[in-house]
């Protein structure tokens, strides 16, 4: 197939477009290079099957040439990372409200599906754990601009699934937990590659809040294997999924574990919010997903163990 991928120059997007290759697809990725970059597409950028174009999704004249060139669209771009959604509000909401605005409508146009990737932010701070995919969400402040990233991708969530509903457009929204992997940076404040850096280099590693919050880390591959498996089934489109791992760890254990692994000599240096990014901050507790949905339609289960993850992120950069 043709394949269109949005923010196909970040982390998961460029990992996203090298599978797709290796299983015979044609892939254009359309990037702005905001928070992606060229380095991420280096081992496909002379694929004959590859072609980048540099611009910003919210250019619906060039969207319009390359949705009508394509089959299917993996709709990636937005803007992520907690220390970028801090320190940059009105671009987030921007970015993402307004880009998906664009996808939407011109994907609905050439009558194209869509695969939307939303966030497990949208739960916000809801206690239901696990989280399930119809389960009510419960925001904080708008005080609080983290919770104008859950809210943007609510909006995203509630635009795919009405052009679903009104024009039986064939979208899919997928709810990510935390994706990790190689070339995911430290730099917007994902919190794996940042310790892992810092347990090479032995320095302190900053823990903000009391540690005591917990995610669940899932392996990019496993990612992928979930985002194709979505597109590809028939019965995918109107709905819903969470994609993720299951495997529940503290931030104070995660920071122990990557110094374990690693045999760094670093210490943990613990952070208030305030201190951190220079305001308060509303955070989430713990981040579980439910995976019945996804695993009843595709019959998908992470394969990838919490160490894969980080012996692969800690191998990735020795090599840089």
């Amino acid at each position: 197939m043709k394949v269109l991928i949005t923010g196909g120059a970040g982390f998961i997007g460029s990992h996203l477009a090298e599978k797709l290759l290796e299983t015979g697809h044609q892939v254009t990725v359309i990037d702005d290079l905001s928070t992606g970059t060229l380095q991420n597409l280096a081992q496909i950028r002379d694929h004959e099957n590859f072609r980048f174009v540099r611009d910003n999704i919210r250019n619906s004249e060039i969207m319009h040439v390359l949705v009508s060139q394509c089959d299917v669209i993996y709709h990636l771009a937005a803007a992520v990372g907690v220390q970028l959604i801090v320190d940059r509000p009105v671009h987030t909401i921007e970015t993402n409200i307004h880009g998906s605005e664009v996808v939407l409508e011109i994907a609905n146009k050439f009558n194209k599906r869509v695969l939307l990737t939303s966030t497990s932010e949208v739960y916000g701070k809801s206690e239901a754990v696990p989280f399930k995919e119809d389960d009510d969400t419960v925001l904080g402040s708008t005080r609080f601009s983290r919770w104008s990233y859950a809210c943007s991708k609510a909006i995203d969530e509630f635009l795919a699934l009405a052009y679903y509903q009104q024009y039986g457009l064939e979208t899919i929204v997928v709810r990510l937990f935390n994706t990790v992997g190689p070339r995911q940076t430290g730099q917007y404040g994902m919190v794996m590659p940042r310790f892992v850096q810092k347990a090479l280099k032995n320095e302190p590693i900053q823990i903000y809040g009391t540690g005591k919050q917990s995610r669940c880390f899932c392996h990019v591959n496993d990612v992928l294997e979930a985002l194709i498996g979505l597109m590809e089934c028939p019965q995918a489109p109107g709905h819903v999924y969470n994609v993720g791992a299951t495997e529940e760890i503290t931030i104070e254990d995660l920071a122990k574990r990557i110094v374990r692994l690693t045999g760094s000599q670093s210490k943990m240096e613990f952070l208030s919010y305030e201190q951190a990014y220079g305001r308060d901050f509303d955070d989430m507790q713990r981040r579980v997903p439910c995976l019945d949905r996804i695993n009843a339609r595709i019959g998908y289960q992470p394969k990838l163990s919490l160490d894969d993850a980080i012996g692969d992120i800690i191998a990735y950069f020795k090599a840089e």
